[in-house]
């Protein structure tokens, strides 16, 4: 649960979620996003949306908790390598991780 002003939000979409964790001492709260969707785009609206107001939550209750957003190596090849969505990315400061489903392992770390 991420506290947003008077309300406590919670995310618990199947494979979607937000978890707090620390990596390195920093403490990091990684959303994670299947895109499970017909549409990527539409889940990347939906991811970047949700993302933002994590983002602005945390900033206000923990702000020593960098956010994170986490999808699979096979969603990161198909869709974040293109051009446009990773300036998306960069000019939305968004930071992300991606992951192996397979061996279960952080792949890359972008900030």
């Amino acid at each position: 649960q991420v506290p947003a002003g008077k309300r406590k939000v919670k995310i618990d979409l199947g494979a979607e979620r937000l978890l707090g964790a620390e990596k390195d001492g920093e403490k990091i709260a990684v959303e994670i996003k299947s895109f499970l969707r017909d549409s990527a785009v539409y889940d990347f609206y939906g991811a970047l949306g949700q993302f933002r107001f994590y983002y602005h939550a945390l900033r206000q209750f923990e702000p020593d908790r960098v956010l994170y957003l986490a999808v699979a190596k096979d969603v990161f090849d198909d869709f974040f390598e293109e051009s446009f969505v990773m300036e998306v990315i960069i000019l939305e400061n968004v930071k992300m991780l991606v992951f192996s489903v397979k061996e279960e392992k952080i792949i890359k770390w972008i900030k």
